[in-house]
């Protein structure tokens, strides 16, 4: 008698592969104009960056010391004075604006993955007309200086400043360059800023950016009783 066929071999397990998620994160940002409303999160970011800094012990504004200094009644137009732009980040696109001093710039960023931003609910932006899904990344404060050299005024950077979570994208490139923007288009000669001599690592990305940095140049400053005892000093 003839042996039996051998059983057929099993069909193979049907493969179902995972729904293919979409990669990368899209993050939309912008730069404005600071107003009287951003003033607790100005100062929130001033705080920071003095931690930053370790220049704790140098921090004593306050919320109305800098809304009655920055954003004082009758406050001469920006660019004029002391003027604050503001960055902003969102997760979704931001609504066109107007202002009559200076239009907001926008621009979008293609991440890898979305950012864990600890703080978000904290630095939730308070100008944005009810829109919720705005927070505050950084700020660049600057004013007016003058070159005597070269006979036309530029811009001074007082403070520059990326929260740490959105450090590392471009961001801080963005808030300089808008300052370096600004300058142009108002015919200024210069844009000019101080680095802490340890941050290596700010140093690096100005100088990358083409920023001369000047190691013969000293800052001198008067300030606290030092300053108060020359004020009354008899010359």
């Amino acid at each position: 008698m003839a042996a039996a066929a051998p059983p057929p071999p099993p069909s193979a397990a049907p493969i179902t592969l995972p729904e293919s998620t979409p990669s990368g994160h899209t993050l939309f940002t912008r730069i404005r104009l600071a107003t009287i409303l951003d003033v607790p999160h100005i100062h929130s970011l001033i705080h920071q960056m003095a931690v930053f800094e370790r220049l704790t012990h140098l921090f004593s504004a306050t919320t109305d010391g800098l809304s009655a200094t920055l954003f004082p009644p009758n406050a001469p137009p920006p660019f004029t004075s002391f003027t604050i732009f503001l960055l902003e980040l969102s997760d979704s696109p931001f609504p066109p604006t107007q202002n009559d001093h200076f239009a907001p710039l926008l621009k979008t960023l293609n991440l890898d993955l979305s950012i864990d931003d600890p703080d978000k609910e904290a630095f939730r932006s308070n100008g944005n007309d009810g829109n919720t899904d705005v927070t505050v990344g950084g700020f660049v404060l600057f004013f007016p200086n003058y070159s005597s050299f070269l006979a036309k005024p530029g811009f001074y950077i007082e403070d520059i400043f990326v929260r740490e979570c959105y450090r590392r994208r471009g961001m801080g490139k963005m808030l300089l360059s808008a300052v370096a923007a600004q300058a142009a288009k108002m015919g200024y000669g210069r844009v000019e800023w101080v680095v802490l001599d340890w941050n290596v690592n700010a140093i690096t990305f100005y100088e990358q950016m083409g920023a001369q940095i000047l190691p013969e140049w000293r800052i001198c400053r008067l300030t606290g009783d030092a300053l108060q005892t020359y004020a009354h000093t008899d010359v």
